[in-house]
C-alpha cells in the first residue's frame, strides 16, 4: 500500500466543526483494514527503537491508533482527556484553538522521569492541543518526549509553534 492510497481513504468534512473548517476525517481510513494496518505498521517503523516506555494519546483520535502503537512497541498508553473524564487525580492545561478555548488533563501519577513519552493524536493543523499536551506531559517531568500525528496540514506551519527539542513527525503531509 501506498501514502497516496491513504490519502484518497481520508474523508473532506467541510464546515465542521463550524464554518470555514475543513475537516480531515481518519476513520475513513480506520475502518479499512488495509489502510489501518498500514498506519500501524508505518508508525511502529517510525518509533521502534526509540525506548517509547508510554504513548499518550489526546482524546478522542488519539485513543485508535495510540494502543495500537503503544502494544506494538511494548509500551503502556496513557490517555489524556477533557476535564471531568479521569477519575483520579489530574493536572490540566488550558489554551486557545482554532475555533475557540479547551482544557486538558492527565492522571498526576501517569508518567515519571524514566519515562521516553511519544504523544500522538491525528491531525496537526495549528498546534495549539499538541502543544497544550506537550506542556501538560512535560510537568510530569519525562526523560524525552516525542510528538507524531497521522496528518500534517503543512500550510499551516503548525511544527514551527514547538520548542527545538521535541522531535515532530507525522505520516502524511497533506
Amino acid at each position: 500500500m501506498s501514502k497516496e492510497r491513504l490519502v484518497e481513504n481520508i474523508r473532506v468534512v467541510p464546515d465542521f466543526p463550524i464554518p470555514g473548517i475543513q475537516f480531515y476525517d481518519v476513520t475513513t481510513l480506520f475502518k479499512d483494514a488495509q489502510c489501518l494496518r498500514e498506519l500501524s505498521d508505518t508508525l511502529y517503523e517510525m518509533y521502534k527503537g526509540r525506548g517509547i516506555t508510554k504513548v499518550v494519546g489526546i482524546e478522542s483520535r488519539g485513543f485508535i491508533m495510540g494502543p495500537i502503537l503503544a502494544t506494538r512497541l511494548g509500551a503502556g498508553f496513557i490517555p489524556i482527556r477533557k476535564p471531568g473524564k479521569l477519575p483520579a487525580e489530574t493536572i490540566e492545561q488550558s489554551y486557545a484553538k482554532e475555533y475557540g478555548e479547551d482544557t486538558i488533563q492527565i492522571h498526576k501519577d501517569a508518567l515519571g522521569p524514566d519515562d521516553v513519552v511519544l504523544l500522538h493524536d491525528d491531525l496537526l493543523a495549528t498546534g495549539g492541543t499538541m502543544k497544550a499536551a506537550c506542556e501538560l506531559v512535560k510537568k510530569l517531568r519525562p526523560k524525552k518526549v516525542y510528538v507524531n500525528f497521522l496528518i500534517e496540514l503543512k500550510e499551516l506551519n503548525g511544527k514551527a509553534g514547538f520548542e527545538n527539542e521535541v522531535e515532530v513527525e507525522s505520516v502524511l503531509s497533506l
